[in-house]
């Protein structure tokens, strides 16, 4: 157990950090309320009343273009692309011909998702 104990110590600061921080905002801060905070991010879409029915619509009561969702999932993909690039790149010559293999195949197989997803028009943004 002595051997967690920084990590533990170190948690509870950033923890207690974190809490404190989020509390002296809150009090310490200004406060300009208005009409346009408060309302929801509609991502560049006009908001309009929401229809009872609710049948697949967004917030603003219209349906929201699946253009946004294939963005979103697009960055996420390159994202965690990058998250893997950076340790591979930084221990490259420890891992020898396996790693330079397995980071190809990695880059390979996204590149796949890639060209997939420009032969499908996912990239244009109409």
């Amino acid at each position: 157990m002595n051997v967690y104990l920084p990590i533990l110590v170190l948690g509870t600061i950033a923890a207690a950090f974190a809490l404190v921080s989020v509390v002296l905002a809150s009090v310490v801060g200004p406060r300009r309320d208005n009409r346009a905070k408060l309302d929801a991010y509609e991502c560049g879409i006009d908001p309009t009343p929401e229809q009872p029915d609710g049948g697949g619509r967004g917030a603003g009561g219209q349906r929201i273009p699946v253009k946004f969702y294939l963005t979103a999932m697009l960055f996420i993909i390159f994202d965690i692309e990058i998250v893997f690039l950076y340790p591979w790149a930084v221990h490259f010559d420890a891992l020898g011909v396996f790693g330079f293999a397995a980071m190809a195949l990695f880059i390979f197989n996204v590149s796949v998702a890639y060209a997939y997803e420009w032969k499908r028009g996912g990239l244009s943004w109409d």
